[in-house]
C-alpha cells in the first residue's frame, strides 16, 4: 500500500484539490492594482464602484436624480420663499442682540460683550452661508427648468430676490472694525501680551500667577462660548429652522438645509474647559518645578 502511494506521488497521479482551478495571481487580488490593470474606463469605473460599495449617500444621489421636477410643490413655493426671506430678516435683525445673563456683578458688561460677539459670529456666519446657498439652489433649479414654464418663472423671481438681498445680509461676522483686527492696534496688543508672559515666566511667583490667569481666562472663554452657542441655537431655531425646512421641502430633492456652527462652538467650549482644568495646572507645575530646581 505504501509502495503504491509513493508511486502515485512520483507519477503525479494523486488527486490535487486545486487541480484544474486557475488561481488568480497575487496582484489580481489587490483592488488598487486591479483598477490600474483595467483596460477600459468602463471597467475601471465598475471596479471602483465595486470597491466603494453603496451607502446612504449613494442612495440619496439616486433618489435626488430620480426626481426630475425643478419644483416639487410649485403651488406652495412662493409662500415658502417669502416666509424664508422673512425669517432671515428677523434673524439678521435680532440674532446678535444682547442675551440675558445671570448675575455676575461688575463683570457682567464684559461678559455680555464677549457673549454678544460670539453669538454674532455664529448667527452672521449662518445667515451669510444660508442666503448664498439659497441663491445657488435657485440658480441651478432655474437652469434645469423648461424655459417659460411656471416653475422657471417662479424660480427666476426667487433667484432675483435672493441676489438682491444677499449683499445686504453679507457683513463682518464680528462687531469689531476691520482695521482693529488686522492693523497696528492688534499687533501692539499681542506684542504687549507676549512681553508680559515672558516677564512672568522669569520668576516663580510670576509662573503661579500666569497659570492662575490662564486657567481663569480659558474657563471664562469656555463658559462664554458655550452660552453664546446656546443663545444662537435657540434664536436660529425660533426664526429659520422651520421656514427653511419648509422651503427645502417645497423645492424637493435638495438635501438638508445648511446647519449653523453652534455645535462646533460647544465643542470648542468643552475643549477650552478641558485645557483649563486638566492641562494647564500640570503644565504650570512642571514650569514651576523646573524654575525652582
Amino acid at each position: 500500500m505504501n509502495d503504491e502511494h509513493e508511486a502515485l506521488i512520483v507519477t503525479g497521479d494523486v488527486d490535487d484539490p486545486h487541480a484544474g482551478v486557475d488561481e488568480p495571481l497575487l496582484f489580481d487580488r489587490i483592488d488598487a492594482l486591479r483598477v490600474l490593470r483595467a483596460s477600459s474606463n468602463e471597467e475601471k469605473g465598475a471596479l471602483l464602484e465595486e470597491i466603494g460599495g453603496s451607502g446612504k449617500v449613494e442612495q440619496e444621489i439616486v433618489d435626488q436624480l430620480s426626481k426630475v421636477k425643478p419644483l416639487w410643490q410649485p403651488d406652495e413655493f412662493p409662500e415658502a420663499h417669502r416666509m424664508a426671506m422673512r425669517s432671515l430678516e428677523v434673524l439678521d435683525r435680532n440674532g446678535s442682540r444682547n442675551a440675558k445673563l445671570p448675575p455676575m456683578g461688575p463683570l457682567k458688561p464684559i461678559a455680555q460683550y464677549i457673549v454678544q460677539q460670539l453669538t454674532r459670529w455664529i448667527v452672521k456666519g449662518y445667515v451669510n452661508g444660508l442666503v448664498t446657498n439659497l441663491r445657488k439652489l435657485y440658480e441651478r433649479r432655474e437652469a434645469n427648468s423648461i424655459w417659460g414654464s411656471p416653475a422657471q418663472v417662479l424660480l427666476r423671481r426667487a433667484r432675483i430676490n435672493a441676489e438682491q438681498v444677499e449683499q445686504g445680509f453679507k457683513g463682518n461676522p464680528v462687531g469689531v472694525p476691520t482695521f482693529l483686527l488686522g492693523g497696528a492696534i492688534l499687533s501692539t496688543i499681542l506684542s504687549t501680551i507676549v512681553s508680559l508672559i515672558s516677564a512672568a515666566l522669569d520668576t516663580t511667583l510670576g509662573v503661579v500667577i500666569a497659570g492662575v490667569v490662564v486657567v481663569l481666562l480659558l474657563g471664562s472663554l469656555s463658559w462664554a462660548a458655550l452660552y453664546a452657542a446656546a443663545v444662537a441655537r435657540r434664536r436660529i431655531r425660533l426664526t429659520t429652522d422651520q421656514p427653511i425646512q419648509a422651503l427645502y421641502d417645497t423645492i424637493g430633492a435638495a438635501g438638508d438645509p445648511p446647519r449653523d456652527q453652534s455645535y462646533n462652538f460647544a465643542v470648542i467650549a468643552i475643549v477650552l474647559l478641558v485645557l483649563a482644568v486638566v492641562v494647564i495646572p500640570p503644565l504650570a507645575y512642571l514650569v514651576y518645578d523646573n524654575a525652582t530646581s
